[in-house]
């Protein structure tokens, strides 16, 4: 019997190899799996001007950065958004300054394609082999009501699925959203604020997406790397010891062959 929705994941046309150069653009979601990919040595950029919730801010961001990865992660928070009324333009941060300043505005199904594909369009441009993966962050928006929120991710759910159809081999949709609402239906996959998802479901969704898309080497330098990371962060009781001496020296020992087995490892 099974008692819990399984969510199925479209294989990709592609795999992530080890120390692919990525960015990541998007909710904290995005900074959450982003800073994973960093801790296993990828090459990846994570939200480089700060966290950005609509796709127009992923946009912006994307152009202030001139980054041309191979692989690039886009995660949707929101299609709200913040007009500075004073020149009518998207801000991304509102920098504390007073409300009034500001007009809140939702993006249509439209909208969200387009500063979307401008994104896709100046990445491909910079990069003619480049991936894009969408996704939708499964952070509930309280401040929307549940009900706001609901339609905030119905708008960017059918924003990606229309970018995944209009540059098929190009961009595809992990379901990072669909795992935590349907597959992980239960509160103790959530922080103490009950929106965010916990570690533990945060561990789940990169397991998840690791199984789709990582190339058999990137598994294999994870499977070598993990013992020597969990060395390298053991904190000692007793640091001048011989003992721990010894163990770091035996560390750094494998920390060396495993430079010399992958060149673009960078401990």
């Amino acid at each position: 019997m099974e008692f819990r929705t399984k969510v199925k994941i479209d294989k990709p046309d592609f795999e992530i190899e080890p120390f692919e150069d990525m960015l990541f653009v998007g909710s904290c979601f995005a900074d959450n799996i982003g800073k994973r990919f960093v801790e296993e040595k990828f090459n990846a950029v994570v939200n480089p001007y700060g966290v950005m919730y609509n796709p127009a801010s992923i946009l912006h961001t994307v152009a202030r950065s001139e980054a041309a990865p191979r692989v690039a992660l886009m995660t949707l928070g929101t299609n709200h958004v913040y007009i500075l009324n004073e020149t009518g333009e998207i801000v991304d941060n509102c920098a504390k300054r007073p409300q009034r300043l500001f007009t809140e505005r939702e993006l249509t199904i439209d909208e969200c394609v387009g500063y979307l594909s401008e994104a896709v369009e100046l990445l491909t441009g910079r990069n003619a082999d480049v991936k894009v993966i969408i996704t939708v962050s499964p952070i509930r928006y309280a401040k929307y009501g549940y009900h706001g929120s609901q339609l905030s991710k119905a708008t960017l759910l059918l924003a990606a699925d229309l970018m995944v159809r209009e540059y098929p081999g190009r961009v595809t949709y992990f379901p990072a959203y669909e795992i935590v609402n349907d597959e992980l239906r239960d509160y103790r996959f959530y922080a103490s604020d009950m929106l965010h998802p916990s570690q533990q479901a945060v561990d789940y969704i990169w397991e998840l997406f690791s199984e789709a898309y990582f190339s058999p080497a990137a598994k294999r330098f994870i499977e070598e790397w993990r013992p020597i990371k969990e060395a390298l962060g053991h904190k000692p009781f007793r640091p001048d010891s011989d003992e721990y001496k010894e163990f770091m020296n035996k560390t750094m020992l494998k920390v060396k062959a495993l430079s010399k087995k992958y060149p673009k490892f960078v401990p």
